[in-house]
């Protein structure tokens, strides 16, 4: 029997990414030494490293119709043997977009988003899902009102079966919102990001999950990455785990780093790895990818 799949629901975008030896100045008209384009969205680039990385998963987003979205973003993903059979097909929308300048001296990234009109994955959607071919289910948080309705659904099938079977559900909060905050609450595995945490007036991971782990159910896992600073994690047993980052000799692309620290630890979490040991591979496979253009060659 197949191995169940990890499944990751949130945005998947086209990323236009030009590489500059520093930063634009107003008003100058700079050359820049490369550009690529690559497939971006928290959700998509985490199923990109768990494909990388042995695990077989699938991704739940919506897609629009047009050349970009078929001929470069679809072909993408099948190209990481992502499962793409729950992809929401749009044909009156347009596809979300990222203008990225990446400084090759530093390896800093600025992101200009354009959002689009492409509707989220709805819980309406989520009813197609056969539960039974997942082990693990990861939410970008995006529409928390829908995403709060498809985890109530995961949470009565596991009321259902055993529990081997049950599914783990994770949670990432980066976004500074505060409809997004009630997602805190669902998840078995929370990631918050280090601008949450910093809105919510802590200024380290360690402090923002002391002070943030009342808001997540009994017995979850909160983690929260600090870039350069490494990643902790808090569970029920009050305990702070810590890892340092592991930066590579020469910071190449910071693009999609914490995407892929969140995809190595729910691989670790996944195969019964500790939180110990989630934390501190996510940070090493998050400082090797600093080190290279993309993600292949993090394995």
């Amino acid at each position: 029997m197949d191995e169940k799949k990890i499944m990751c629901i949130g945005l998947v975008c086209l990323d236009i990414i030009s590489v500059v030896d520093k930063f634009p100045e107003e008003d100058t008209d700079t050359r820049c030494l490369s550009q690529r384009w690559q497939r971006g969205g928290n959700a998509s680039n985490s199923c990109t490293v768990l494909s990388l990385l042995g695990a077989r998963c699938a991704f739940m987003g919506s897609l629009a119709a047009g050349q970009v979205a078929n001929s470069f973003v679809l072909n993408d993903l099948q190209k990481y043997r992502i499962d793409v059979s729950h992809m929401i097909q749009h044909l009156d929308c347009s596809l979300p977009s990222s203008v990225v300048i990446s400084n090759v001296t530093n390896g800093s990234r600025t992101i200009l988003h354009n959002s689009s009109n492409l509707p989220d994955v709805t819980a309406e959607n989520f009813k197609a899902v056969d539960f039974s071919d997942y082990k693990w289910i990861h939410f970008e948080a995006r529409n928390s009102d829908e995403q709060v309705k498809m985890i109530k659904r995961i949470e009565q099938y596991n009321d259902l079966v055993a529990a081997g079977q049950k599914i783990s559900v994770s949670v990432e909060i980066e976004k500074t919102r505060d409809d997004l905050y009630q997602l805190f609450s669902y998840g078995d595995v929370v990631f918050v990001s280090k601008d949450v945490a910093q809105k919510f007036g802590f200024n380290s991971a360690s402090e923002a999950l002391k002070g943030l782990y009342s808001k997540v159910k009994k017995g979850a896992i909160l983690i929260c990455a600090w870039a350069e600073k490494g990643a902790d994690g808090l569970c029920s047993d009050n305990k702070i785990v810590h890892s340092d980052a592991f930066p590579p000799e020469k910071i190449v692309d910071t693009l999609g780093a914490g995407d892929t620290f969140n995809a190595s630890v729910i691989f670790a979490l996944s195969n019964g790895k500790s939180l110990q040991e989630a934390l501190t591979f996510g940070c090493k496979t998050a400082g090797k990818k600093c080190g290279l253009h993309g993600y292949d060659g993090i394995v």
